[in-house]
C-alpha cells in the first residue's frame, strides 16, 4: 500500500524492526573495533620495540600516528558521509582498516609502519562518525538516546574481548598476529555493512538519484509502509552544507560539543594511558596493571549502558553532565588510592563507569544536537577535536610527573578535564528531540 507519510516520521514514531535492532549491533559491533585496536596496539608495542630495537621515543611517534589519523578521519570523512552517504563511507573506511592492519604485518621500517597505523586511524576516525549517524537514524525516537549510547558502549566491550583475545594471541605467536586477527575481523564486518540499507534519513534529505525506489525496499525490508513521493524539501534547504557546522545557527553548537569533548577526553585518556603504569610503579607485576586496566573497561561498559537506559527517563544534558561531574570525584580518589590492587580495581572501575558513561552520553548528544545533513560532519568535528585531547593528555601527566608532582595531585589537575566539560556543556542548548521532517516544516513555514 503507497502512503504520502514522511519515512522519517515513519521510522521516527513505529517500533524498531529487526533490521533496524540489527543495524544499531552492527555499530556496536565497528565502535568495538576501535576500542580494540587501541588496546591490542598497547600489547603489540613492546613485541615491535624488542624485534626493531627501537627507544621510546620513536615508539611513542608510533602509538601517537593512530591517533592523528583518527582525528583527521573523524573531521574530513564525517564531512564525506554526509556527502555521499553513511553506507558507502562506512565501507571505505573498513576497507581503509583492513588495508592498514595487514600491511602492518608486512613492514620492515617505522616510517612504513607509521603511514599504516596512520591509515588504521583514519578509517577508524570516519567509521565513528558515520556510526553515530546510522545508530542514530536506524533508531526510532523514543530509543535513539538509548541506540547511540549502546553504539558508544563498543568501545570498552572491544577492549575487554580485544584483551583478552590478543593476551591468547601472544602466548604462542608473535606481534603480527594481533594485526592479523585485527584484519579479519574488520573485514568480517564489510559484509555485514554490504547487507545494510543506507539511512532513509539520508536519503529523505539528499535525494539522490533512485532515492524513492531505494527508501521503498528499506521501508519493506522493515517492515513499514512504502510511500507514494519523496518529501518536499524546502529551496533554503536544499542549499544546506556540510559547512553549515560552522554557519551562525549551528557554530555555537559545534564549538561547544567540541570543547566538551576535549577537556573530558584530557580526564579519560588520562586513566587509560596511566593506568599500567601507575599501578607497575606501585610495585605491582604488569599483569595485575593490565588486570586493573580491564575493570577501568568493564565499569566503562556497564557505565555506558546504564547513562543510555537512564537517558530513557532523564535529560540527555543533565545526565552526562552528572556523570562528568562524577568522573571527576572518581579519578581524583583513585589518585590518592592506597597501593592496594581490590582497591585499584574497584575504584578504576569505578572511574571507567562515569568516564565511558559521559562519552556515551556525548554521542548521543552529537546525535541530537547536529540536524541530519550535518550529523556525521558536526560528530566528526567534535571527535576530531577531542582527538586532540587524546594526544595531549598522557602527555600533560608525563609532565606533570616529571616536575615531582605526586600521583594525587597529577589526578587532581587531570581530573579537571571533566568538570570544565560539565561547566561547556552547561551552556549547549539543546532542541527537543523531534522528527527531522517536522522540523523542515515547520521551518518553511516560518
Amino acid at each position: 500500500m503507497l502512503v504520502n507519510t514522511d519515512p522519517r516520521e515513519t521510522l521516527a514514531s513505529a517500533p524498531m524492526s529487526t533490521l533496524q535492532v540489527l543495524a544499531v549491533a552492527i555499530t556496536v559491533g565497528l565502535t568495538a573495533l576501535d576500542g580494540f585496536d587501541v588496546l591490542s596496539i598497547s600489547f603489540a608495542s613492546p613485541g615491535i620495540a624488542a624485534e626493531w630495537g627501537i627507544d621510546r621515543a620513536a615508539l611513542g611517534v608510533v602509538l601517537s600516528m593512530e591517533l592523528m589519523g583518527m582525528a583527521l578521519g573523524s573531521i574530513v570523512l564525517g564531512g564525506v558521509a554526509d556527502r555521499i552517504g553513511r553506507r558507502p563511507t562506512m565501507l571505505g573506511c573498513l576497507v581503509l582498516m583492513t588495508l592498514g592492519m595487514f600491511m602492518v604485518t608486512t613492514v620492515k621500517q617505522i616510517p612504513e609502519l607509521e603511514v599504516w597505523r596512520f591509515t588504521t586511524g583514519l578509517g577508524i576516525g570516519g567509521l565513528l562518525a558515520a556510526s553515530n549517524a546510522v545508530a542514530a537514524e536506524f533508531a526510532n525516537l523514543r530509543r535513539r538516546n538509548l541506540c547511540v549510547s549502546l553504539m558508544a558502549v563498543g568501545y570498552p566491550l572491544g577492549a575487554v574481548s580485544g584483551g583478552l583475545i590478543v593476551a591468547q594471541l601472544l602466548q604462542g605467536h608473535d606481534w603480527r598476529s594481533v594485526f592479523y586477527f585485527g584484519a579479519a575481523i574488520t573485514a568480517a564486518f564489510i559484509p555485514l555493512v554490504l547487507l545494510m540499507p543506507e539511512s532513509v534519513h539520508w536519503l529523505a534529505q539528499k535525494q539522490p538519484a533512485g532515492a524513492l525506489e531505494r527508501i521503498n525496499r528499506a521501508l519493506t525490508r522493515m517492515g513499514h509502509a512504502v510511500i507514494g513521493a519523496l518529501p518536499a524539501i524546502p529551496a533554503e534547504v536544499r542549499k544546506r552544507s556540510v559547512t553549515d557546522i560552522f554557519a551562525p545557527g549551528l557554530i555555537m553548537t559545534t564549538v561547544l560539543c567540541a570543547l566538551a569533548y576535549f577537556f573530558h577526553i584530557m580526564t579519560f585518556y588520562f586513566m587509560l594511558k596511566w593506568v599500567p603504569k601507575i599501578v607497575v610503579d606501585m610495585h605491582f607485576p604488569p599483569s595485575a596493571a593490565a588486570g586493573v586496566l580491564v575493570w577501568a573497561n568493564v565499569g566503562g561498559a556497564l557505565g555506558g549502558t546504564v547513562v543510555g537506559l537512564i537517558t530513557q527517563r532523564v535529560g540527555l544534558k543533565q545526565v552526562t553532565i552528572g556523570a562528568m561531574l562524577l568522573s571527576s570525584v572518581m579519578v581524583v580518589l583513585f589518585g590518592r588510592s592506597a597501593p592496594d590492587l581490590i582497591e585499584l580495581s574497584v575504584l578504576c572501575a569505578a572511574a571507567g563507569f562515569f568516564t565511558n558513561g559521559v562519552i556515551v552520553g556525548m554521542y548521543a548528544i552529537f546525535a541530537q544536537a547536529f540536524p541530519t545533513h550535518v550529523r556525521a560532519t558536526g560528530t566528526g568535528f567534535a571527535i576530531g577535536i577531542g582527538r586532540g585531547g587524546s594526544v595531549l593528555a598522557p602527555i600533560t601527566a608525563g609532565f606533570l610527573f616529571k616536575w615531582g608532582y605526586p600521583l594525587p595531585t597529577v589526578a587532581l589537575y587531570m581530573a579537571m578535564g571533566s568538570l570544565i566539560a560539565a561547566g561547556v556543556l552547561a551552556l549547549l542548548k539543546l532542541k527537543p528531540d523531534q522528527p527531522a521532517s517536522i522540523t523542515l516544516l515547520s521551518s518553511a513555514r516560518s
